[in-house]
């Protein structure tokens, strides 16, 4: 007979939060993404020990979307089935978020921004997780085609029907990240928290819109914070044959490992070993550096890498010296895989 669960009972002990905005809502500086290897195509028994892990650790905040898979939907119908086994009785200990707005299922109602597709997304989401509400629903990603005030009525709605505490959005510009606060606000719903992609490879939020969020009151939640994986140990010495990058679709393209981002990435490595950490701990601390960030949004392929990941905690302090030297290394690579859904919203 399969042993319950028991949460550790010093999880709080050393745990890290960081406060969202200005809002009265706190969230772990470290979240967990399952956006991948928690899919149908993966090994439950290795999610479940992660989910079960990182709560053990402090982590309180479970990021998902209605396509994480693969298939699309088995990220959710997972973390739910794991919610069921091992976590009756704490849903008030947790934040629990999901988005939509990339394509979910055929036909023109299966993606984009439209009323119909989020609130129907989030119905399906639900049902998926067996819950009644979530603490996050996000917008993810801004849609042409869409008017920027239905959007934002769509999510208003989601918290009128109680299917939502809070509302985001994910990879907007500054200027489209303004508008969508006014128009929230001007609804009584305020925007609690933005996540976009951000790396010492991929600086583009420092550019406006964390000073935007700032002024607005808004949270950030980084996600990608390891540069879809160039920023580990794994590609220090090129491609390994296992890569996530010789699969088909993957997220991290052959073209990011050119002899430029290598060389970047040996150097940032080398700053790591100086400081104690491995080179992911050192990107995520260097994520956190700035309060502004209220947590980094992770991935985990087993329960040794996510604590790995975790005990970026015990260092996110940055000497000026420190800061300088990395960069001359951190700069744009070339990675940012959302830039054209963000600028072109096409």
């Amino acid at each position: 007979m399969e042993k319950p669960y028991a949460p550790n009972p010093s999880r709080y002990d050393h745990a890290t939060f960081r406060r969202c905005g200005s809002s009265g809502l706190v969230l772990s500086a470290i979240t967990v993404g399952l956006w991948q290897n928690f899919g149908g195509a993966d090994v439950f028994e290795t999610g479940r020990a992660m989910i079960r892990r990182a709560f053990d650790r402090g982590v309180t905040h479970f990021d998902l979307a209605n396509n994480y898979g693969p298939p699309y939907g088995s990220a959710e119908e997972n973390f739910g089935t794991i919610l069921r086994k091992d976590f009756g009785g704490l849903r008030n200990e947790l934040v629990i978020s999901t988005k939509a707005g990339w394509d979910m299922w055929p036909g023109p109602y299966g993606i984009g921004a439209s009323r119909k597709y989020l609130l129907a997304s989030l119905d399906d989401s639900l049902k998926r997780m067996g819950l009644e509400y979530v603490d996050i629903f996000y917008a993810h990603r801004p849609w042409a085609n869409a008017p920027l005030e239905e959007t934002m009525g769509a999510l208003v709605t989601a918290v009128h029907q109680g299917k939502a505490l809070y509302v985001g959005i994910s990879s907007y510009s500054p200027e489209r990240t303004r508008a969508a606060a006014e128009i929230l606000k001007s609804m009584g719903v305020p925007l609690l928290i933005h996540q976009p992609s951000y790396s010492m490879l991929n600086r583009w939020i420092e550019k406006g819109l964390l000073d935007t969020l700032d002024e607005l009151g808004a949270g950030c939640i980084a996600f990608s914070p390891l540069a879809q994986g160039l920023l580990t140990d794994k590609y220090l010495k090129g491609m390994p044959k296992d890569s996530r990058a010789t699969a088909a679709n993957s997220s991290l393209l052959k073209e990011f490992l050119n002899d430029e981002n290598i060389v970047r990435v040996r150097s940032l490595s080398e700053i790591a070993k100086k400081r104690g950490q491995s080179l992911a701990q050192m990107a995520i601390a260097w994520v956190l550096r700035d309060r502004r960030v209220t947590s980094a949004l992770i991935g985990a392929r087993n329960v040794e890498q996510l604590d790995d990941s975790l005990d970026a905690l015990k260092k996110l302090d940055f000497s000026s010296a420190e800061l300088a030297e990395i960069d001359r290394y951190a700069q744009d690579a070339g990675i940012d895989l959302w830039k054209d859904a963000r600028e072109k919203m096409d």
